[in-house]
C-alpha cells in the first residue's frame, strides 16, 4: 500500500472528526455547514461525531494524537473566521501529512 493511502486511511478521518468536533462546539456550525467546509456530507460529519468514522486507535502514539489535535485546532480556527474551503482544507491536510512525516511519527 502507498503511503499517502496509509495516510489517508488512517489520518484524515481523524483530523476531519476532530475539526468537525471544533467547528461545532467551539464556533456553533452546522453539521451541514461544516460538511461543506470540508468538502464531505452531513452524513460523513455525523459519523465523526459519534465515533463511527475518525476514531482513536489504541495503538496510535500519544504524540501523533496530539500533533493531529493541536493542528485541527488551528485549522477549525481559520475554517471559521476566513473564506477557506475544501480545497484549502485539503491543502491543511498535506501540511498536517509532512509535519508528521518530518517528525517520523508516520512512515
Amino acid at each position: 500500500m502507498y503511503k499517502c493511502e496509509t495516510v489517508t486511511r488512517k489520518v484524515l478521518p481523524l483530523y476531519r472528526s476532530f475539526v468537525a468536533k471544533e467547528l461545532l462546539s467551539k464556533y456553533n456550525f452546522t453539521q451541514v455547514k461544516v460538511a461543506k467546509k470540508l468538502g464531505t456530507t452531513q452524513a460523513a460529519v455525523s459519523q465523526y461525531l459519534n465515533s463511527k468514522r475518525g476514531s482513536k486507535n489504541e495503538s496510535d502514539s500519544k504524540q501523533y494524537i496530539a500533533i493531529v489535535k493541536q493542528e485541527s485546532e488551528k485549522t477549525a480556527k481559520l475554517l471559521a473566521n476566513s473564506d477557506m474551503g475544501p480545497d484549502e482544507f485539503k491543502d491543511s491536510f498535506c501540511n498536517l501529512c509532512n509535519k508528521l512525516r518530518d517528525l517520523d511519527l508516520i512512515s
